[in-house]
């Protein structure tokens, strides 16, 4: 059995480098994992790596490499217990294993079934050391959504939103550009860039024909590493009837959109198939799609992390049926008056005791606006 045991300060300073390395792959590695390594011996760093996208190299081999034949004695130090299973690459425990290591320490077991515990129980099999445990919160939590998808089949949820300092939206004509400032909108680029879909409903598509892209090169990216390009999120629409324009502005870019209705009209599904758009039938509750429904379909597409960019209607629908694991809210520093639309339609909410408390998790400024990061107490 792997030990888990309070590790030393030296473990704690190489796992903290190997998360560092880990959040290099933010942006490209879906759907894997985001995983860094460190190989140590004698107190000295020999090796690194860190996985870029899937279908290449995975972080250890990448370290092994990196250090050659020091390799043989040194400790590993992984992000994420290494994998044993064949997929894109060959199993990472078997690259270790012949790399002549001596201990392994992996900040958390793998939630991926085909792993849980397997990785490292081959390790201990071949004679090399173990360790789980270091620095496994902060690990955690580059990778929310992969976890969450091996764990419940389905994808980790932002919410994001923006809002005036009396919670407005939009002003009574449906107006809200520009809300927050310049800093806020390019930290909303890099939510979109770590996201593998965006969720939005057709109410927002009609008022704002939104892009729901990435306008960031990949130098803009912090820790984007030496990426050429930024992998684009997939565009969701939700669109029960398939009412959504064929000709809207995000047709027309790079990536890919996908309509998901529930009744929908044969002539309109042509029209929008003509114009590169995939449309998805999924079950529908009271004439919209289900959330329950949607969340189900995009973890079988193997999407980790959804963002929800959307009007108050959906946002609030998703707050309310207990589905978003982290609102992301922009405040600006001004009042629009109680003519101007709200930030959430929740209905049903009628007294104190129904209030959905929230966990500050983190709140900071961008350029002239408050950024508030919660999460709902379940």
């Amino acid at each position: 059995m792997t030990q888990q045991v309070q590790p030393p300060g030296d473990d704690d300073r190489y796992m903290a480098r190997a998360i560092r390395l880990g959040r290099r792959g933010l942006y490209t590695t879906r759907p894997n994992p985001r995983v860094g390594c460190v190989l140590v011996r004698d107190g000295q760093i020999i090796g690194e790596g860190f996985h870029r996208k899937a279908g290449e190299p995975h972080a250890e081999p990448l370290a092994i490499q990196a250090a050659g034949g020091a390799a043989r004695g040194a400790t590993a130090y992984v992000t994420l217990e290494p994998c044993c299973h064949q997929g894109r690459t060959p199993p990472c425990t078997e690259a270790l294993i012949r790399a002549g290591v001596s201990r392994v320490v992996a900040a958390m077991q793998d939630p991926n079934p085909q792993v849980a515990g397997k990785g490292l129980a081959a390790l201990e099999l071949a004679g090399i050391r173990v360790a789980s445990g270091c620095q496994e919160l902060q690990a955690a939590m580059l990778n929310p959504g992969f976890i969450k998808r091996m764990r419940t089949g389905r994808p980790y949820v932002r919410c994001k939103l923006a809002m005036s300092l009396d919670g407005r939206t939009a002003m009574a004509d449906g107006e809200s550009r520009w809300i927050t400032g310049s800093a806020a909108r390019t930290d909303v680029h890099r939510l979109r860039a770590r996201s593998d879909a965006i969720v939005t409903g057709l109410a927002t598509v009609i008022a704002d024909d939104p892009s729901l892209n990435v306008r960031l090169e990949a130098g803009q990216l912090w820790d984007a590493g030496d990426q050429d390009e930024v992998p684009l999120p997939l565009r969701v629409v939700l669109d029960p009837r398939l009412e959504m324009p064929p000709d809207a502005g995000m047709t027309r870019l790079q990536g890919n959109t996908l309509a998901v209705c529930c009744e929908p009209r044969t002539e309109s599904r042509e029209l929008l198939e003509q114009a590169g758009v995939e449309v998805v039938e999924l079950p529908g509750e009271g004439g919209r799609v289900s959330l329950n429904a949607l969340l189900d379909f995009l973890g079988q597409r193997q999407v980790n992390e959804v963002l929800i960019e959307s009007g108050p209607t959906l946002a609030g629908a998703a707050v309310g049926e207990g589905l978003v694991d982290e609102l992301v809210i922009y405040a600006a520093p001004h009042l629009m008056g109680d003519g101007a639309r709200g930030l959430l339609n929740l209905p049903g909410l009628a007294r104190m005791e129904d209030r959905i408390a929230l966990e500050i998790l983190d709140l900071r400024m961008v350029g002239r606006d408050i950024r508030l990061t919660l999460k709902p107490e379940n």
